[in-house]
């Protein structure tokens, strides 16, 4: 196919296994096809520890807290949903008519889930080194920019809650409603003894790090 021909020059990498390329791009709003989700689930792994060896590397005097806010940030869904523009990710997702019709192909969280699907899908096809040389580059420009380790909603509770001898903060999945293809999440954040609170998103991380933020702001 073109388009997953033109892909695969803009992210350095050819597939040996198209399949999973393919799969790697077909959103599950596509019926009775194999879809991204699991490819998804695998490529969230691999991305946090790539993305942890390259802020190690360049940042060898930061602490643990500092790398962890530094990693949190190139790993959130707007960061992903940026890389993935940047390779035109969303021009050759698989999508069902009504997604498109509905801005599916520029829908951040189509984008943030496609693009851990394909990182998923390069450590199948080609392991570890592989991933690195397509993340490297772009996670690399990401990282630099940034003079200061930056701290999100998630790592400030976090750090709320480890300063004052807290157990870390829980995060529950309490409800998930829509359709397969386009789900909203709601996840609760509790902190011992204190109330919990709650918020939705079309994707689980960003659930989290609203439902953080509305706590922290209770707090």
């Amino acid at each position: 196919m073109p388009e997953l021909q033109k892909l695969q020059k803009k992210i350095g990498y050819n597939f040996r296994d198209t399949s999973l390329l393919e799969r790697a791009v077909s959103h599950p709003s596509i019926a009775n096809k194999a879809n991204n989700q699991r490819l998804e689930f695998l490529g969230d792994a691999v991305l946090g520890l790539v993305v942890a060896k390259i802020i190690y590397n360049l940042f060898p005097n930061e602490k643990e807290g500092e790398l962890a806010r530094r990693q949190a940030s190139l790993v959130r869904g707007e960061t992903l949903a940026k890389i993935a523009r940047e390779i035109e990710l969303g021009e050759v997702l698989k999508i069902a008519l009504s997604e498109v019709q509905s801005g599916g192909r520029d829908n951040n969280s189509n984008l943030e889930d496609a693009l851990e699907a394909l990182i998923g899908a390069i450590y199948l096809d080609g392991g570890i080194a592989e991933v690195e040389k397509f993340m490297l580059p772009l996670w690399n420009a990401l990282a630099q920019t940034a003079t200061t380790a930056p701290k999100d909603a998630k790592t400030s509770l976090q750090e709320w809650a480890q300063g004052r001898g807290l157990p870390l903060p829980k995060y529950t999945l309490v409800a998930t409603i829509g359709s397969a293809h386009a789900p909203i999440f709601t996840i609760e954040v509790c902190v011992d003894g204190h109330p919990p609170a709650r918020a939705q998103a079309a994707s689980k991380k960003t659930a989290e790090h609203e439902a953080a933020k509305i706590l922290l702001e209770n707090l």
